[in-house]
């Protein structure tokens, strides 16, 4: 009897590739309903641009474009880091995965600061999301990527913590992974939202 619900218990438990695939395709599904979300915002910006060129042209010109160059740097260098940590853990080099992700997470931190500084520039010069509708396309879209860097924050915060303590390794990595693709996306997102919003006069 009891070697019968052993044989029972085991035949619940998903294999470890199944569930590798699994976790892989929500989260690829949760990543194209966020980039429909993001798309929405482009549009919208598009039609608006379209219709009213010389104020997007005027007001487009009070960004700061070295704040938004250097915020567009720091994403870089940050997916480069989170993409070596991911290597890494595949790998079984825990620690230096764990640093790595350290590292991705305090140039997340910098984004964040760097935003801090512009937005209140903004707020200095009586700018405000109600301004224009250029203005408010902008908080809306450079605000709801700063919500995805927060929560990425969050969850490398928790990766790290947990590459740390061995509770990931080559055997099983899945997680890290995971926060990688939606650290990469964080990327992708604000790649697209720097030329428009900062660059195409």
């Amino acid at each position: 009897m009891e070697q019968a619900n052993t044989e029972h218990s085991h035949g619940l438990e998903m294999d470890p590739q199944v569930e590798y695939s699994s976790s892989k395709l929500g989260m690829w599904l949760f990543l194209g309903t966020e980039i429909m979300l993001f798309g929405g915002l482009f549009a919208a910006y598009a039609i608006f641009r379209a219709k009213y060129p010389e104020m997007f042209l005027e007001q487009h010109q009070e960004l700061n474009r070295e704040m938004g160059a250097i915020n567009t740097c720091i994403l870089i260098f940050s997916s480069l880091t989170m993409a070596i940590a991911v290597t890494a853990i595949q790998k079984g080099k825990r620690m230096m995965s764990a640093i790595l992700i350290l590292v991705t997470l305090i140039c997340g931190l910098g984004f964040g600061v760097v935003k801090y500084f512009e937005y209140g520039a903004k707020f200095a010069h009586h700018i405000y999301p109600d301004t224009s509708i250029f203005f408010s396309l902008y908080f809306m879209m450079t605000g709801l990527h700063m919500l995805h860097v927060f929560i990425g924050l969050i969850v490398l915060g928790v990766l790290m913590v947990l590459t740390w303590k061995g509770t990931f390794n080559e055997k099983y990595s899945t997680p890290v992974e995971l926060g990688g693709l939606y650290w990469h996306l964080v990327d992708l997102i604000w790649i697209y939202l720097f030329p428009l919003l900062y660059l195409i006069g």
